[in-house]
């Protein structure tokens, strides 16, 4: 039976740049795998295709899907999302289908009742390790954890932004805050996926595609992710405990 493959995480944790070096390096693999593509009422980012990355929609558009029992309609990150739930079970007979995007929807692929015979690999991107967590936690350290984890992807939220403009608006920077702030809720969901890959190297990280191949933990994530893919050990994945954080 054809696998639901999801690869979930924070918003520029490094899912779409991983999925371009598949592409890349790993061609058979990767078209084995057909993208689910969702609607998103958001303009698209600099280098975004339709129908590729999104169907780029009106937010009133997406607002009717809500009359159609088909369609999954929900608020992310101050986005507007749409599924096709039928579309993709019809997929599933077809292939394997390959979401690589955020929790909130990759919980409902998990779990809706419409997917629950089809078999699933779900994977979680995180931008600290367990052990890291675990450090940082002790109330020796004095630190914060939520909003460290905020700072963390702040940072490479930013660096994001200003890679696609040199100059970042209000709404940008009102962006970065909604992503940077959503990350820990999402993290407090990486134990319900099957496995969790910690990687230092975002979407902002030039390790992904600078040197054509990718170098540093960007290249370690990659190679986990296949060796998932293909049933073989991975090195450096983790499975997260529940209320690991708090």
């Amino acid at each position: 039976m054809n696998r639901l493959i999801i690869l979930t995480g924070p918003s520029c944790i490094g899912k779409s740049p991983l999925d371009r070096a598949m592409k890349r390096f790993y061609p058979g693999l990767r078209e084995s795998m057909q993208k689910l593509v969702l609607f998103n009422d958001r303009a698209p980012r600099p280098g975004e295709m339709e129908g590729e990355d999104y169907y780029f929609r009106k937010r009133r558009q997406i607002e009717a899907f809500r009359l159609d029992g088909s369609y999954l309609v929900m608020g992310v990150r101050g986005d507007l999302q749409a599924l096709n739930l039928k579309e993709l079970s019809a997929m599933l007979k077809k292939s394997n289908v390959f979401y690589e995007g955020n929790p909130y929807v990759s919980e409902i692929l998990q779990t809706h009742p419409m997917l629950k015979d089809y078999p699933k690999l779900s994977v979680f991107m995180s931008p600290l390790s367990r052990e890291e967590i675990k450090y940082f936690q002790a109330p020796s350290r004095n630190i914060k954890i939520p909003d460290f984890i905020t700072e963390i992807m702040r940072r490479k939220q930013l660096r994001r932004k200003t890679h696609q403009k040199i100059e970042l608006s209000m709404t940008d920077l009102d962006d970065v805050e909604i992503r940077a702030s959503s990350a820990y809720r999402e993290m407090k969901m990486a134990w319900q996926f099957d496995f969790v890959i910690p990687n230092h190297d975002g979407e902002d990280s030039d390790n992904w595609e600078l040197f054509y191949f990718p170098v540093g933990e960007a290249r370690k994530a990659m190679l986990s992710f296949v060796a998932l893919l293909e049933g073989k050990k991975a090195l450096g994945v983790e499975k997260w405990e529940k209320g690991m954080l708090k």
